[in-house]
């Protein structure tokens, strides 16, 4: 074992990448759920303009909220990271 050690100088085979991969995942995960957050608040700024004149915009965001929350229930990393930077996105 210590050979393997020594010819691996860059810990490419360290079984250490699944830890890393979750790791990332649970960031993702972390940020995501602040976007959606982020937005929630969003929605009701929009939902309080005068005259129902934010309710188009209040409704494309909760739409687009409620994908991504469905990502995250259904654990799709790549639906995930598309929603995160689509919301990132959201003013």
């Amino acid at each position: 074992m210590t050979s393997t050690a020594n010819d691996d100088p860059l810990d490419f085979l360290s079984n250490n990448v699944q830890g890393t991969t979750s790791g990332t995942q649970a960031d993702l995960i972390q940020l995501l759920l602040y976007e959606i957050i982020r937005v929630k608040d969003l929605i009701k700024y929009y939902e309080g303009i005068p005259n129902g004149a934010g309710q188009l915009g209040a409704s494309i965001l909760n739409e687009l909220v409620s994908e991504a929350y469905q990502s995250l229930v259904n654990y799709d990393t790549v639906l995930m990271r598309k929603y995160y930077e689509l919301l990132q996105n959201c003013d």
